[in-house]
């Protein structure tokens, strides 16, 4: 290992170990208070567990105590039947300590689930509420990551370490309280593991917190890297980028192996600094104590129970420093799960209100994140109830156009406005109401072929859902289905065909109800023979609306009131398509070469 990552921030510029930017990561102040707010918020059963660990932990230094006068009295010369009292005393604390074991491992494990259940709720409301455009911007990498490793790492931590650590700490507490009870000169040896422990541990804390954020952001790069190698395996195939693809993987995984092996490398110096920490106090103990009985400082029965007491303090504090490190990971993960939270919203809500669902494109500039202009002075005019296709090479601008047109983004410069109202500060449940976006990628949700429709209007009718069905062609095969529109579809039901599954999504939009649609590409997964019909059973719903399509069939344009070519990130023609065609540019060129 060359370096070490900054302990408070290992990302600075807010990018994975890959270069790429991810989603924030709540600082430590964050999570601390996340944890107290928790701990206070459940009080009571986390005082009723810390009660019975304590409880426990006494039954357990009863033994040592019992032991150090068992052999106070057969110095002195008790008789043997002291020995079976001692024992059948032994057997009893043994016995009691089982059981509220038992009881205080089920309060903490039922408090555990109780954070835990709550910690999710929350963070899939924060997951549901992030800006798209904030997704798209870190890839699905990292939120995938996020949702799997990152909760399955805490869930461990809640269920395991929480629990653990408490045993620890109560149990060596009163460990430690008997141990000078018993005598403070016997004591005193422990106090040579002091230095070793604290300096050890706090080398160690130091670092890892930022080592685990590292090795979970490494490993997002994999899961990102992986994601689109799959989902464009296609094109991957087609461009013979199978090798560029492989190197990518390579490349991430030896960061992984990188970031992994940096925390791997403080747990072989901190374990074994841990280890010695054990060994010295008993010997100590023994040492010293030996000394103090030879200078009737102590008796025997003191140097033994303390011995006992300090051999049996080496499980607890095992055990809670094994688990600090476990503590680690879960708190880099909590971090990572709070850090959703801390995406700004990319909207300012506003009071105004649209006073017409006219929607005004002025002088529109727009370029992702810090990168070049991919629009250039973009000016349009949508007329209610129009319908504009939008043509032209990939590459264009015209999917970035859509999406600033359904208030996905915000402009660099100019304004997109619906009835003279700002798209970006409308909430996000009054803009879906004016505008809506269709793409070609559509998701399947598990549930009923009906839940995956009416999701949009929950209250919906069957009446409503079917008619919202018909409207796209697809009753009929649902029909079909088994248990028709109560088959169960997605994960771990019914496998619909890519096509199927973009007759849901643009059913749920048909059921949505907004004014205006843009829909880019949504009918591309059908043939063109289906595609067509669907479109003017499409025609005859969305009367009325303002409907704009990005289309790659120019059929699509021909049936248009206007067509907008776009090229270069700005519109190079716009008009019927008429005109267009006779004005012999850009579009009569598509429209020549379209028709062979």
């Amino acid at each position: 290992m060359t370096g070490e990552p900054s302990p408070d921030d290992p990302f600075p510029d807010g990018s994975s170990p890959g270069g790429r930017r991810i989603l924030p990561v709540a600082d430590a102040a964050r999570v601390r208070a996340y944890a107290g707010t928790l701990l206070r918020r459940h009080r009571g059963p986390l005082s009723r567990a810390l009660i019975l660990h304590a409880l426990a932990a006494v039954c357990g230094l009863a033994a040592p105590w019992l032991l150090g006068g068992l052999v106070e009295d057969v110095v002195g010369g008790a008789p043997l039947s002291a020995v079976d009292r001692v024992a059948l005393a032994i057997a009893g604390f043994v016995a009691a300590q089982a059981v509220l074991l038992r009881f205080a491992a089920y309060a903490s494990a039922r408090l555990g689930e109780k954070a835990l259940a709550e910690l999710r709720e929350s963070f899939v409301k924060d997951v549901l509420a992030l800006p798209l455009s904030t997704v798209e911007r870190a890839g699905t990498g990292d939120l995938i990551t996020r949702t799997s490793r990152d909760v399955d790492s805490l869930a461990r931590t809640v269920r395991f370490a929480v629990p653990e650590l408490l045993i620890a700490v109560v149990t060596c507490l009163c460990t430690l309280v008997a141990l000078v009870l018993v005598g403070p000169l016997t004591a005193l040896p422990c106090l040579i593991a002091v230095p070793v422990i604290w300096a050890g541990t706090r080398w160690y804390l130091r670092r890892a917190p930022a080592g685990y954020l590292r090795e979970n952001a490494a490993y997002a790069e994999i899961n990102d890297g992986l994601a689109e190698t799959v989902e464009g395996a296609r094109t991957v195939e087609a461009l013979r980028m199978a090798e560029q693809r492989r190197a990518r993987t390579d490349r991430d995984i030896a960061r992984s192996y990188a970031a992994e092996r940096y925390t791997l490398w403080l747990r072989t110096i901190w374990f074994p600094t841990m280890e010695l920490g054990y060994v010295l106090p008993v010997v100590a103990t023994l040492g010293v104590g030996g000394l103090l009985y030879v200078s009737d400082l102590a008796t025997i029965g003191q140097v033994t129970a303390a011995t006992l007491y300090v051999q049996q303090l080496i499980d607890p504090l095992d055990r809670l420093l094994m688990w600090i490190d476990e503590l680690q990971v879960g708190g880099a993960s909590l971090a990572r799960l709070l850090g959703v939270a801390g995406v700004p919203p990319d909207r300012t809500p506003t009071s105004r209100r649209p006073v017409s669902e006219r929607i005004t494109v002025s002088d529109v500039r727009f370029g992702y994140a810090d990168g070049p202009e991919v629009l250039h002075g973009i000016d349009l005019d949508l007329r209610p109830g129009e319908r504009l296709a939008m043509v032209g090479p990939s590459g264009a601008g015209k999917s970035t156009l859509g999406r600033l047109l359904a208030g996905v983004h915000g402009p660099r410069t100019g304004g997109v406005t619906v009835g003279g109202v700002p798209l970006t500060e409308l909430p996000l449940e009054e803009l879906r109401g004016h505008v809506a976006l269709v793409t070609q990628e559509h998701h399947v949700f598990r549930g009923s072929v009906r839940d995956n429709v009416a999701m949009v209007r929950p209250g919906a009718t069957d009446a409503s859902v079917r008619a919202a069905l018909e409207a796209v062609d697809a009753w009929d095969w649902v029909a079909e289905l088994p248990d028709g529109p109560d088959t169960a579809v997605g994960s771990g039901g019914r496998t619909l065909a890519p096509a199927a599954a973009q007759q849901l999504a643009l059913a749920r939009l048909v059921l949505a109800d907004p004014h205006t649609l843009v829909l880019d590409e949504a009918t591309s997964l059908l043939d063109p023979r289906a595609a067509r019909r669907l479109e003017r059973s499409l025609g005859a719903v969305l009367d009325g609306r303002t409907v704009v399509a990005i289309a790659h069939r120019l059929h699509t344009a021909h049936d248009a009131d206007r067509v907008a070519v776009v090229e270069d990130g700005r519109i190079a023609e716009l008009g019927p398509h008429g005109e267009l065609v006779a004005g012999d540019g850009t579009y009569a060129a598509l429209w020549r070469h379209w028709h062979g």
